[in-house]
């Protein structure tokens, strides 16, 4: 039996403290070994208990969350932290730079008006987070070299896939699903997209409101293209990427005019609004073989039926690796469908697409 998940609690609240603890400490197989009340404090806690877990809040005296993350980036120390997040436009933008500094996820703190129900939503937001960080852990056991980052399993040898078509791809759209570790991914690969990219690419992060705006308006800081979050009805255009709106549903439509953005109150799939699938749906029924689906880092199994409509239509799917995974949950589904053209590590990703896009084909 594997030891129990070493969790370590951070918030200047002593109630949230109390009740993140308690929360935690009923999930099975964890283990709350501390808690801190700044970030300060959590920065030698981190280093002297190494506890595989540690939520940490966004706002504290002495140092915040932002400031933990660069310490401990400056430390080598390598630990899962989920953010704490208050559901506002400085709580999105906060939290959107944790995510690209290696945070591992956010939660939202409760805004209910009963405590029994804040701890319902806690648990249920919780929950799924810290079984996704064990299954990590089992897959990249922690060094036992003090002050160093973890170091993940090399993944099982795969045949590589048949590329009969990729050659002469060029595709029309680009399709992305992306979830846990998905503000790290795109950061790592829409950047080194150049200007001149001949398509246009629509991409689904899972993320409520107001965070994917702040995602967006990253993001565009950081590429050579033009990054927006979708709004209704907005002009699809080559070297343009488009990143659907928390809390709704994204589908491409070609009208007499040109292929535009549809956004919709269509409920969720696969428990995610927005919904890769919802999306591949969409550009593989309008875009047929000139398709290119992207399936990144996440928990869960969005995007595989997608990806699988994308490969009926004689479009092509591109799946990142599971050593390069923050959580291989999304594009493991698509890989074990037989729906991935490409297994890719995420710092090849970005030069695929740029070959793809050229009617190429990397090795």
């Amino acid at each position: 039996m594997s030891r129990p998940l070493k969790c370590l609690v951070v918030d200047d609240s002593a109630l949230y403290r109390k009740i993140v603890r308690d929360v935690l400490a009923a999930i099975p197989s964890v283990e709350v070994v501390g808690s801190a009340t700044d970030g300060e404090r959590a920065v030698e806690q981190i280093a002297a208990l190494r506890p595989d877990l540690v939520t940490l809040d966004l706002e504290m005296p002495r140092l915040d969350g932002i400031g933990v993350l660069r310490k401990l980036q400056d430390l080598g120390i390598d630990v899962a932290a989920i953010m704490v997040s208050a559901f506002t436009a400085r709580g999105a933008k906060t939290t959107t730079e944790a995510l690209s500094l290696g945070a591992f996820d956010f939660i939202l703190k409760p805004t209910t008006n009963s405590l029994d129900e804040s701890i319902l939503q806690l648990r249920r937001d919780l929950l799924p987070k810290v079984q996704a960080v064990r299954l990590r852990r089992i897959a990249a056991p922690a060094s036992t070299t003090p002050g160093a980052p973890s170091q993940r399993l090399k993944a099982p040898v795969r045949p590589a896939p048949a590329r009969p078509r990729l050659p002469n791809l060029r595709p029309e759209i680009v399709a992305i699903g992306v979830s846990t570790g998905g503000p790290q991914a795109l950061n790592q690969v829409l950047p080194k997209l150049p200007a001149n990219f001949p398509a246009p690419i629509v991409v689904v992060q899972h993320m409520p409101p107001m965070f994917t705006k702040s995602l967006a308006e990253d993001l565009n800081r950081r590429c050579q293209l033009r990054v927006s979050e979708a709004t209704q009805g907005q002009p699809l255009r080559a070297g343009e990427i488009v990143i659907a709106p928390g809390g709704r549903q994204m589908r491409v439509a070609k009208l007499a005019s040109g292929p535009v953005i549809q956004l919709t109150d269509d409920p969720p799939e696969r428990n995610c609004k927005p919904s890769a699938d919802f999306l591949f749906r969409s550009v593989a029924s309008n875009y047929g073989a000139r398709v290119l689906g992207v399936v990144l880092t996440g928990m869960g199994d969005d995007g595989c039926l997608g990806s699988k409509l994308i490969k009926a239509s004689g479009g092509v799917v591109f799946a990142q690796d599971e050593p390069s995974c923050v959580v291989y949950g999304m594009p493991k589904a698509v890989v074990d469908g037989g729906f991935a053209d490409e297994v890719l590590p995420l710092n090849r990703v970005a030069d695929h697409l740029i070959a793809a896009a050229a009617g190429r084909v990397l090795q």
